[in-house]
């Protein structure tokens, strides 16, 4: 678990969300999550089985936020969990061994430290600079992508506002993942906006 980790935005599209996740995953991209927090459990479904053929079609693994049940349907490869979702430790023995689940941590390291201990496959932080899509404090300091490294022995993933320019002093101090939504979906290029991230992980 390394590089550009897209998450979708809340687009009813579902075309053109496949058309930018692909561009996106044509750039490099390494892991996708579909977020869609409006959706009717219909479109939920049609946009996930969709989008989990085409990471399928390009051997990156594919997350669901939040929809235990929705992953598990799928066979989906992981699921992520926000900190007002259900404990990981539920999740994990919910989805078992083999499946991905991630974490949302924002600036606390305990949170981390107890996510790891209760199953999570990695830990995200943040956010760390104001976003376009996601409303949070933004008050994450980089340091802890650094003690997270030391403590936490899973991969960290940072998010929030991020673009390959802010991106790349949190990838210094060790962030394993960087997510986008705005910095990939919304831009003329999302394919080159993507190699942009994924460069980062190669100097």
């Amino acid at each position: 678990m390394k590089g550009l980790y897209l998450v979708t935005p809340d687009w009813d599209d579902t075309q053109k969300m496949l058309e930018v996740t692909e561009a996106g995953l044509r750039g490099g991209a390494a892991l996708v999550q579909y977020r869609h927090k409006t959706a009717s459990a219909e479109l939920r479904k049609a946009q996930a089985a969709a989008l989990h053929a085409l990471c399928r079609d390009y051997g990156r693994p594919f997350i669901i936020n939040d929809f235990v049940g929705l992953c598990m349907e799928l066979d989906a490869d992981g699921i992520h969990v926000g900190g007002t979702d259900a404990p990981i430790a539920q999740v994990r023995a919910a989805v078992g061994a083999s499946k991905i689940v991630g974490a949302s941590c924002y600036g606390s390291l305990q949170l981390a430290r107890d996510a790891y201990q209760a199953g999570a496959s990695y830990v995200a932080f943040g956010g760390f600079y104001p976003s376009r899509v996601k409303k949070y404090e933004v008050t994450t300091q980089p340091t802890i992508v650094t003690q997270a490294k030391q403590e936490v022995p899973v991969p960290n993933v940072v998010i929030g506002g991020m673009t390959p320019e802010n991106a790349e002093p949190l990838v210094a101090h060790g962030a394993d993942m960087v997510a986008a939504i705005s910095s990939v979906y919304m831009v003329d290029d999302p394919e080159a906006a993507a190699r942009r991230f994924v460069n980062l992980f190669k100097a």
